[in-house]
């Protein structure tokens, strides 16, 4: 007959305790564990009641240590899942344990999935796209992502997207408005948000250069442009290859000419 004769708290975590039967260590368990079972000394255990025990217990470790992953910040079902395995607890005791997080509300993948879109429009102002994939990494469901997702008002992408052009704008000043457009779109494209609202965006911000501004970028780029040919081509190729590189770069035809007119009399 297995008779517990001593529950003694341990020094060195007080929510634990050691069980002993018949005045020897069996096996350690968690305060939880203690009223759940009612462990009492006196009492007599099974063997098959020794088990449940053990298996109750080490769903309680994973409980604790899966709270504990969450004080930290908010978490995903799936970032939980995978920490849990990394700490080497069994499939069957992590899926207990995540229902029982689930139960009291300590994870809940939709309040996580909200809280992680306010997150990354407040910060990064990413697009949809992008944080589509960051709720793909932590294991969100595909319709969950819709319908989150789906909150994200079209309204309120352009209005994002457009802060986001407009610092652009404010950091390339040296650049012709052609090339200024083609940075926000490779720009607004990486941080996830559709060719429409790019599209949009780019039909309503204003570029404009004075002409102090067109000569200021005529002598970098217009000059660098110039050195690059003039070693190779020379007379009306020399020209037509200049003409077209800086065309391409969004400088216009009356600006372009004159720049080359200049250059040429220099010669």
């Amino acid at each position: 007959m297995r008779v517990i004769t001593k529950i003694a708290r341990q020094k060195n975590n007080p929510d634990r305790y050691n069980i002993y039967v018949n005045e020897e260590y069996a096996f350690p368990v968690d305060e939880a564990i203690i009223i759940q079972f009612g462990l009492t000394k006196g009492k007599i255990l099974e063997e098959f009641d020794i088990q449940e025990i053990a298996y109750e217990d080490e769903i309680r470790k994973a409980f604790n240590k899966g709270l504990n992953f969450l004080s930290y910040q908010m978490r995903s079902e799936h970032e939980v899942k995978k920490k849990l395995l990394s700490l080497e607890f069994g499939e069957a005791v992590i899926l207990e344990a995540i229902q029982k997080l689930k139960s009291y509300g300590f994870l809940d993948d939709e309040t996580y999935s909200k809280a992680l879109l306010d997150t990354k429009k407040a910060t990064m102002k990413k697009g949809p796209r992008a944080i589509r994939q960051d709720l793909i990494k932590k294991g969100i469901d595909k319709n969950l992502q819709d319908e989150v997702l789906d909150t994200y008002s079209r309204e309120e992408q352009v209005k994002l997207a457009t802060q986001l052009a407009e610092k652009v704008i404010r950091s390339e000043n040296k650049k012709t408005p052609t090339q200024i457009k083609a940075k926000i779109q490779d720009f607004l494209m990486r941080k996830g948000y559709s060719f429409n609202i790019v599209d949009e965006v780019l039909s309503h911000v204003e570029i404009e250069q004075a002409e102090d501004e067109w000569q200021q970028l005529l002598d970098v780029q217009g000059e660098k442009v110039w050195k690059k040919y003039v070693s190779k081509y020379t007379g009306y190729e020399l020209k037509m290859k200049t003409k077209q590189a800086l065309y391409q770069k969004g400088f216009p035809v009356e600006v372009i000419d004159r720049f080359i007119a200049e250059k040429e009399n220099e010669e």
